[in-house]
């Protein structure tokens, strides 16, 4: 509990002191917003970029645990999505949801919580969750955004997108987005054999670590705003944090186990990986797409709380 406690709490410090800095005035209304931005166009990319471009593939390719935790965070966003399109979400905030249930916190909080559980032969599997987290999943939502945003534009008749199709427009986007432009021009560097100058990786490395930071400060400074709750919120946050921390491990140890045998370090890491909380990206694509960010933060708050207990409860029963 102490060990798990110990990385959770500078997340909530940080959350905190972008809370703080809206309340007593250092940051104004429009500084979420532009925080937000700053993390999407510059420190997001250049953290994607630096992992995939630094990536071992050779030392990381893992069938068995890509399976199990990139397959479990899928059926878990899928599923989502359909659950809340059913409820007549529209698509892209379905998509949204969809990440706050399958959107695990890999960088923030699995690697120190990885290498306190398991030593540093967790590390490497890690490394593939977030990957798989950042690049994967995160993909996918983007591209799920994208096409119901370009539906709602084509059923109003606005910017002239009824004159096209929607995947003319929906493809023009994905190829404009940083975040999905990032990873795979990072993903050429090894495949081309190449290596990133020590100039420019010193680069990466400071402006992609604030990545993390800047979007938990500006998830206080959202916090801290006047937020008016639409009715039904907390069953639903309540249903999107069960996934996560329920279905979610319990997925991954399912297919971990059962269908992909994998050995104790890889199946526990994989079980780790999906039981963390929901991590900071749905909330940055919220914001930055100006869905509904009240839902988002909530889940991101409570999924962090809760797991903590969850979290723990999980190493005290496989020590």
């Amino acid at each position: 509990m102490l060990s798990t406690l110990l990385v959770v709490l500078p997340i909530f410090a940080l959350i905190f002191a972008g809370w703080l800095a809206r309340r007593i005035g250092v940051l104004g209304a429009a500084a979420t917003t532009e925080l937000n931005r700053f993390v999407v166009f510059l420190a997001l990319p250049a953290l994607l970029f630096d992992v995939t471009a630094h990536a071992h593939w050779s030392a990381i390719w893992k069938p068995g645990f890509i399976g199990a935790f990139g397959l479990s965070s899928l059926a878990v966003f899928v599923l989502t999505v359909l659950i809340r399109r059913g409820a007549g979400r529209a698509l892209a905030d379905a998509a949204v949801d969809g990440l706050n249930a399958g959107y695990a916190n890999t960088g923030f909080m699995g690697f120190p919580l990885a290498l306190v559980a398991f030593g540093p032969e967790a590390l490497a599997p890690t490394t593939v969750a977030a990957i798989l987290t950042v690049c994967g999943v995160f993909a996918v939502a983007i591209v799920l955004i994208e096409t119901g945003l370009r539906r709602e534009a084509v059923a109003s008749g606005r910017g002239g997108e009824s004159r096209r199709p929607v995947w003319w427009t929906v493809a023009r986007s994905l190829v404009r987005n940083p975040l999905l432009v990032a990873p795979a021009l990072g993903a050429l560097v090894p495949s081309a054999g190449l290596t990133v100058p020590e100039a420019v990786a010193t680069f990466l490395k400071l402006l992609g670590g604030a990545a993390a930071p800047c979007a938990l400060v500006a998830l206080g400074l959202f916090l801290a705003q006047t937020r008016h709750t639409g009715g039904g919120q907390g069953r639903t946050a309540a249903l999107l944090v069960g996934l996560k921390l329920a279905l979610h491990p319990l997925l991954a140890y399912g297919l971990g186990h059962y269908l992909f045998d994998l050995p104790p370090l890889l199946l526990h890491t994989a079980v780790l990986m999906a039981a963390l909380p929901t991590g900071t990206g749905p909330f940055m694509l919220a914001e930055f797409y100006r869905r509904e960010a009240d839902l988002t933060a909530t889940v991101v708050l409570a999924s962090t709380v809760l797991a903590v207990v969850t979290v723990s409860a999980y190493l005290a029963v496989i020590a």
